[in-house]
C-alpha cells in the first residue's frame, strides 16, 4: 500500500483540502487579531484573485465586479482562501471557488444558507461557471440580488 493511499485513508482528506483548512484557520486567526474589517477583507479577496491562473481570474474579476455591484452591501473575505461575500451578520452569502483550487475542469458560484434562493423543497446552491458573457452576467447579478432580498 503506498503512502498516499494510507494518508487518505487515515483522514479522509485530500492536500487540497488539507490545505483549503489551513488557509480558513488562517482567515480565522487575522480575523481574532485584527477584526474583520472590510479593507483587510477586499484585499485579500484582490491577492487571491491575482494568484488564480488566468483563466479563473478572468473569471473572478467578472464575478468580484458583478457581485459589488449588485450587492454592494455586501463584505469581501476570503473563506477557506476562496474569495466570499458575507452580510451585515459576517455570514457567507457567496463564494467563488477558481477550478485550480480542487482541479476540477470547471469553476464554482457558490452559495451558503445565508442566501435567500429558496424556492419550494428544492434548489441548486452551486453552479458551474466556464466562460462569461452577457447572459452569464445577467445570471449571477439576478442570483446575487436575490439572495441578498
Amino acid at each position: 500500500m503506498s503512502a498516499k493511499t494510507t494518508t487518505t485513508e487515515s483522514d479522509g482528506f485530500s492536500a487540497e483540502e488539507r490545505a483549503a483548512m489551513k488557509e480558513r484557520a488562517a482567515e480565522l486567526r487575522a480575523e481574532g487579531k485584527k477584526g474583520a474589517q472590510k479593507a483587510d477583507g477586499l484585499q485579500a479577496v484582490l491577492d487571491r484573485i491575482a494568484q488564480m491562473e488566468p483563466e479563473d481570474r478572468a473569471l473572478a474579476e467578472r464575478v468580484h465586479v458583478t457581485v459589488t455591484a449588485a450587492a454592494p452591501e455586501l463584505s469581501p473575505k476570503t473563506w477557506y482562501g476562496m474569495p466570499a461575500y458575507a452580510n451585515a451578520d459576517g455570514k457567507i452569502v457567496l463564494f467563488f471557488q477558481d477550478s485550480g483550487k480542487f482541479n476540477y475542469r470547471y469553476s464554482t458560484l457558490g452559495f451558503q444558507d445565508a442566501a435567500t434562493l429558496d424556492d419550494g423543497d428544492l434548489w441548486p446552491v452551486a453552479y458551474a461557471l466556464r466562460q462569461w458573457s452577457p447572459a452569464v452576467e445577467k445570471r449571477v447579478t439576478e442570483l446575487v440580488r436575490a439572495a441578498v432580498s
